[in-house]
This record gives structure tokens, C-alpha cells and sequence, in this order.
């Protein structure tokens, strides 16, 4: 663990960017000289960041009738909206009483996570794999490198899920667009604390939350800190087989096990300012800091279980033990200025400035079993980035019920790794050297028009355009650069049968995009711990390396959705989607000749590998059994099913299917407030069935099996005390996964067994 002098000194060093101190210096002189104008006109559904909320599917031609977005429910955010979107509020964000906001997209709906029940991991739309969804905070992207679960739920005033991209949000969204809203301004006064204590297999995991909020004559701000421990064990299994094809026979088959202790800590700190001005005048400062570091130890075996070694390709161990240990450090610092016109036109001015510091070192070491030390291995990497982004944005309301919004967004950054690796002493990839910079910039430009056609009907039409030129410099000389551009032109509507009708039907055609990632155009090439390159590896545990000659993927999408809203509240929708890909972008595993090894090794690269389509149709209902069966208990329904079915067309089926995307996924939950006791009650089904997928013509990966239960219950004691006690994962399952690939007259396959546990969590929350 690093000592705290050395916490606070990563603190300093990650907002030493003098372009923050630019960016205020240039908005402060322009928000003193701002003067009060026309009242804030009406957002358009794209701005799902406005201070004040004004959304209106159909207001009246001849008189625009301005609604505050604070006294509209969920349920009517998300009907007033032009762009289809789902609005997830405070009181079903803290329901269950999560550690992480992860473990709150989990029961939303089509979204999926990756990882083993109960283990969270990135949040995946409409099931497509990583780079597929993507992430806002407040509107702005997020930094490279930022994980939402630096974010607690208590930080979190609302999320919003946008199935479609507009052009305001950004077209990088072919799964779709998660939008996490902090907590905003002085609505009513906060001085929350929330003790918590979390238990898993044994070991507790401590965690406290803090969010406050005041205002003054000048002022008013918003401030939230989180710390967190997390201590967790995982066992783990894998089985390596080589079956022969013409019988099936399994000639060669190894096992090993894998005992590990991961512990981790976590402070973070956010704050909202808001400076209060004339009418239609803001200035916005929010900055944040995160940082969190962490041990792990891990003990393993390795049994030949069948059959002799392959001598070329096998790692000649018993046991062996790992141990590491890493910090992240990330700040981010946003500056904000709106301001009136006059004559229903506003201007906001957006800096955002973002560092973050990842530093990893491990230490692995293999023994045979009379206890001699036959092979280490030492990979130490420090990872640094910087970005900045500035963007512009001119909305006008028109008297004949258009609101126009253009803008203009500029982000460079720029990224330094150091990566050293040894084995038994010795360095390796030399070659490509140790220090490698690169630095990316990304510029868009959009316009966007939102027409309020009639009372029953409205549209949404823009245009987007985006470049991205990413180049890479390492110190052998190795300079790959990659430069690509997107024009991404979009379309919503919604119409209603009649003006009064609480049924609506939406309709987009959009076109988005994947751009590659900068590890995977640049990064230098990684080696499989597990084989050595003194040897060589096997074709289900290759190298990694990447490929400068990526193109992004392009996405002509559909989507149409009817949706009916209940008086007393709750709706019901039902959507069906449709996207044709251009240039997917896949993993391929090739047998290579290497710089970095006397023997051919086996090399993952990302690769553009043709055209593909994935389609599907999502169910959501949220209701109270009472709406539905008078006299029924007044319990609070909430269900969503979504079907996928997908296919890469260079892939001959069955399974040809997308990446990591299942047949379907669904949530089941309820809750129930009893009305003779100060107790809540309610639950949730989580469940992504098994799916197999087709990667080539001769690779099959097979995923298991998700399943988890969760509960809670809320006592509360006053309303300013309440005690929540939550289960996640309470049926746990084991999740089995396994990879295998046609070599020759062989099938080369790997199995993988991943334990899960019941997490217990309980949580004191008090309104001082």
C-alpha cells in the first residue's frame, strides 16, 4: 500500500494541466460581462444536462407552455422526449442499497455486464461487447481510462438510457448511450450519511458515503465523498484439452487452480459549484477526484491429468505464486458557462480537463513441486494521460416551434506508457522498447433541429461529423498512426394518436459508429504469462499486439417503439431495433512468426473482419398490481425481456452471432411498502441464459450461464433514519466459459470455472 503523503502527491499531479487554468481564465471575464436576458428557453431532448428541464414532446404552435423538469416524474421525462430515452430516478437508484453503479445498470433494461454473477464489470447495451455502449457523465464523455464505478450510486442524481444516438450526445453509440447525472444544484437541502458494511465468503468490506449541499448569496454547491474497502477471494479453475477430431478422443488434458485474496481501497471526492446569476445566466465548476490502490496475492497448480506434455508448448510447473499491487489516480475538472442572448438564443461554453495515473507491478514465480524455483517473471507498467476537451453550443427557439441547436467540439489528448518485462532476469520485447507516447484528436461538429409539428406529432433531424486522428511514437522508432472520419446523419419523431392520448409510437433512423481503441491500433505487443518465449504457446492463450491498419465500424440503424403510459403511473413499451455493420471489428488469433520469439507464437489482433447486422426486440412494464387486478396488494411491478440475434456474415453459422451478445437477457423485480409498518420489501431476478458464438470458422466460444437473486429491506425508523439490508447474488452459480479452436487434427479448447459468492450488505442512512 502507498502511504498517504504519496496519495495526496498523485492528487496534486493529475490536474497540473495548465489548460484548465486557461479554460476558467477565459470563461470568468466572459460570465462577469454576461447580462440577464429572456428567461431559459426550452431545452431540446438531446440535453439531458440542462440545469432547468423543459422537454415538451408537442407544445401548442401558437403558445409555448414551459415546464420545470424537477416537477416532472420519470416516467414524463421520458414521454416528453423527442429521442427516445429511459429515465431512471433517485428512488430505484438507491433501492438496493449498491456499492457500485454497476451493480444498479444490472437491472436495467438490455443492459448486461461482463464478468461472473455478482462481479460486475463494464455495462454492455442490447448485449454488444465493450466500445459498443457509451458512457456519459453530465453529457461529456468520459476520460480514457475512467470506470463508472469510481462513481457510488449516492453521487448519482439520475440516469438516462438513450437507444439512439442524436447528434448533440455523440454517434459513437451503436448499442446505445448510458447518461450518469450527478447530483445537481440547491433543490433541497442534503446532509446524508450512510454507513455500510459489506460481507462475502467470510471477509467484510467497509464503506462510508457523505453528500451535503448548501447555498449562499453568491453560491450554491453540492459535495459528495465516498471511501470504500473492498476485500474479496476468488477461486478459480481452467481446464486445457487437445481432443483428437476423427474420435474424439482426448489425448492431452491439464488443469489448474487458482486461489487469490484482492484487496482494495478508494477515496473520492466530488463538487458541484454553481454561481448564481441574472435570468438565463450560469456559470458550473465541478471538480473531481478518485484514486484507489490495491494488493493481490495468488497461489496456483498446475496437474497433467491425461496424456504426456506437449515438450513445445507446455509450461514445465506445479505450483507457482503471483503477487501485485497497483494504484489509479484520475481528476477531472469541468468549467461551464450558459448565458442568455436574448430573442430565445443561449450560449454555453464547456472546458473539461482530465488526468489519470495507473501504475502496476507483478511478480510471478513457478516452482515444481520438490519446492525449486524453475521460472520468474517480473511485469512492471505506468501508464500516464492527459485530455482536454472544449466545446461550443448556439441554441435558438424559433417562434414557429423549432429549437435549433448547433455546436463544435474540440479533444486532444495525449498518453505516455512505460512497460517493463523480464523473465528470469532477462528483458523481453526489447525491440519495441520501453517507453511508448501517443496522442490523439478528435474534432465534431453538429446541427440539430427539433420541430414541434403539432400537438400529436414532433421530429428530431441532425447532422454530425467527427474525426479522430490517433499516432503513436515509441522509442525503437515504431510509429504507427491511424486517421479516420465519420458523417453520421440523424432522425426522430414520435406521434400521438390524439393530444390527450397517454400512447405514443417513435420512429429513429440513425447512423453511428465504433472508432478503434488506442490500445488496439498501437499498443506493443503482450505476452501470455503463462508461455514463455523461450517456447512457444498455445492457440487458446495467445499473445496480444495491435494493428494501426484498423478502420472504425459504421452502423445504419432502425428503431421503433410503441409506448403506453399508465394514469396512476408505470408504463409499458415494447421496441424493435435493427443495425447493419460495416468493417466489424473482431479479435483474430493468427500463428505468426515473431520479433520477439525464436518460435512461431500465436498473436490476438484486432482485425476488420466484413459486414455484419444485429437485431432484436426489448419488452419493458412497470406497473402496480392494483392497476391491474383491483383489490390486488399494492406491489410494485418492474419486468423487461430483450431478444437478441445477430450475425457476422464472413462467418459461416450456425452461432455466427456478434461478440459477447446473448439471445436474450431479463430482469423481474417487485417491491412492496407495507402500510402497518415502516418496512419495504422487494426483490429482483437478473438472467442472461447460455449462448454459444462462432468466431471463425474453426473457434467456438461458449458462455455460461448468468443467474442473480437479489433482495432487500428498508426499515425506517424516522425520516431521518432508516436501515437497509440487502443480499446480491443469493443463489450463487459457478460460471463456466470455455474457448476452443480447430488446430490441424486437433481441437485445442480451454474451460474456465469461475466461483461466486452471496454478497450480504447493511447500510445505516441518516439526514443530519
Amino acid at each position: 500500500m502507498r502511504p498517504p503523503w504519496l496519495i495526496v502527491r498523485c492528487s496534486m499531479r493529475v490536474f497540473r494541466i495548465k489548460a484548465s487554468l486557461v479554460l476558467i481564465a477565459t470563461l470568468l471575464p466572459l460570465h462577469g460581462q454576461a447580462q440577464s436576458g429572456d428567461p431559459p428557453t426550452q431545452p431540446t431532448a438531446a440535453s439531458p444536462n440542462n440545469e432547468q428541464k423543459a422537454p415538451s414532446a408537442a407544445p401548442q404552435q401558437t403558445n409555448r407552455v414551459e415546464v420545470r423538469g424537477q416537477g416532472l416524474s420519470d416516467d414524463d421525462q421520458r414521454r416528453f422526449s423527442t429521442a427516445a430515452k429511459i429515465v431512471i430516478g433517485r428512488e430505484q437508484i438507491e433501492q438496493f442499497g449498491d456499492s457500485s453503479v454497476s451493480e444498479v445498470l444490472r437491472r436495467l433494461p438490455g443492459i448486461t455486464l461482463g464478468g461472473a454473477p455478482g462481479r460486475g464489470g463494464p455495462p454492455r447495451m442490447r448485449g454488444l461487447g465493450a466500445g459498443y455502449t457509451q458512457i456519459l457523465i453530465d453529457g461529456q464523455r468520459t476520460p480514457p481510462g475512467f470506470s463508472i464505478d469510481s462513481l457510488t450510486p449516492e453521487q448519482v442524481e439520475r440516469i438516462e438510457i438513450l437507444r439512439a444516438p442524436t447528434a448533440e450526445t455523440g454517434a459513437r453509440a451503436i448499442g446505445g448511450t448510458i447518461n450518469i447525472i450527478t447530483r445537481e444544484g440547491f433543490v433541497r437541502r442534503l446532509n446524508d450519511l450512510r454507513l455500510g458494511m459489506g460481507l462475502e465468503n467470510g471477509r467484510a468490506s467497509p464503506g462510508l458515503s457523505w453528500t451535503y449541499n448548501n447555498s449562499n448569496d453568491r453560491w450554491i454547491y453540492n459535495l459528495s465523498l465516498s471511501s470504500f474497502f473492498a476485500n474479496r477471494e476468488e477461486r478459480d479453475a481452467a481446464e486445457l484439452r487437445d481432443v483428437r477430431l476423427e474420435d474424439e478422443q482426448v489425448i492431452r488434458a491439464q488443469r489448474s487452480e487458482t486461489y487469490s485474496v484482492n484487496q482494495r481501497y478508494g477515496l473520492n471526492l466530488t463538487a458541484r459549484l454553481q454561481q448564481r446569476g441574472g435570468m438565463g445566466e450560469t456559470f458550473l465548476l465541478v471538480p473531481s477526484i478518485f484514486h484507489a490502490q490495491g494488493d493481490s496475492k495468488r497461489s496456483f497448480s498446475l496437474n497433467q491429468l491425461s496424456g504426456m506434455p506437449d515438450p513445445a508448448a507446455t509450461p514445465f510447473y506445479d505450483l507457482g505464486q503471483s503477487a501485485g499491487s497497483s494504484d489509479f489516480t484520475v481528476g477531472r475538472l469541468n468549467a461551464t458557462l450558459r448565458r442568455s442572448l436574448g430573442q430565445g438564443t443561449r450560449l454555453e461554453l464547456t472546458g473539461a480537463s482530465s488526468a489519470w495515473v495507473n501504475r502496476s507491478d507483478n511478480t510471478r514465480q513457478e516452482f515444481n513441486r520438490a519446492g525449486m524455483l524453475l521460472r520468474s517473471a517480473q511485469d512492471d507498467s505506468r501508464i500516464e494521460e492527459q485530455s482536454f476537451t472544449l466545446s461550443g453550443k448556439l441554441s435558438k427557439v424559433l417562434d414557429n416551434d423549432h429549437s435549433l441547436v448547433a455546436g463544435l467540439e474540440w479533444a486532444p489528448s495525449w498518453r505516455e506508457e512505460s512497460k517493463r518485462q523480464s523473465q528470469d532476469g532477462v528483458l523481453i520485447l526489447t525491440e519495441f522498447g520501453e517507453n511508448l507516447k501517443a496522442s490523439s484528436q478528435r474534432v465534431a461538429a453538429y446541427a440539430q433541429d427539433e420541430w414541434a409539428i403539432s400537438p400529436r406529432w414532433a421530429a428530431h433531424a441532425g447532422m454530425r461529423w467527427e474525426g479522430i486522428h490517433t499516432r503513436g511514437k515509441a522509442a525503437s522508432g515504431y510509429a504507427p498512426e491511424n486517421q479516420s472520419s465519420v458523417w453520421t446523419p440523424l432522425f426522430h419523431t414520435v406521434w400521438k394518436p390524439n393530444e390527450k392520448a397517454r400512447d405514443q409510437i417513435r420512429l429513429s433512423l440513425t447512423r453511428s459508429y465504433k472508432s478503434p481503441t488506442l490500445s488496439s491500433l498501437i499498443a506493443r505487443p503482450s505476452v501470455d504469462s503463462r508461455y514463455p518465449v523461450s517456447g512457444a504457446n498455445t492457440v487458446v492463450n495467445p499473445d496480444r499486439a495491435g494493428n494501426p491498419e484498423l478502420r472504425p465500424e459504421l452502423a445504419t440503424g432502425i428503431d421503433l417503439a410503441f409506448e403506453s403510459y399508465l394514469r396512476e403511473g408505470g408504463s409499458v413499451s415494447i421496441n424493435l431495433f435493427h443495425r447493419e455493420i460495416q468493417d466489424y471489428m473482431r479479435n483474430v488469433t493468427s500463428l505468426e512468426t515473431v520479433s520477439w520469439s525464436a518460435f512461431p507464437r500465436w498473436v490476438s489482433r484486432t482485425q476488420n473482419v466484413g459486414d455484419a447486422f444485429t437485431q432484436g426486440i426489448e419488452f419493458e412494464a412497470k406497473f402496480r398490481l392494483d392497476q391491474v387486478w383491483p383489490g390486488a396488494p399494492r406491489t410494485e411491478i418492474r419486468s423487461n425481456l430483450s431478444r437478441f440475434n445477430s450475425e457476422v456474415k464472413s462467418v459461416p453459422g450456425p452461432d455466427n452471432r456478434l461478440d459477447q451478445q446473448p439471445r436474450f437477457t431479463g430482469n423481474f423485480g417487485l417491491d412492496h411498502r407495507f402500510r402497518q409498518a415502516p418496512l419495504r420489501l422487494g426483490g429482483n431476478l437478473n438472467f442472461t441464459p447460455q449462448f454459444v458464438t462462432r468466431t471463425d470458422d474453426d473457434a467456438v466460444l461458449r458462455s455460461g450461464l448468468k443467474r442473480v437473486w437479489d433482495a432487500y429491506a428498508l426499515w425506517i425508523f424516522s425520516p431521518n433514519a432508516q436501515l437497509r439490508l440487502s443480499g446480491s447474488n443469493l443463489h450463487p452459480i459457478d460460471f463456466i466459459s470455455t474457448r476452443s479452436q480447430i488446430v490441424g487434427p486437433l481441437r485445442q479448447e480451454i474451460t474456465s470455472f469461475n466461483q461466486s459468492y452471496i454478497n450480504w450488505r447493511i447500510q445505516w442512512e441518516l439526514k443530519l
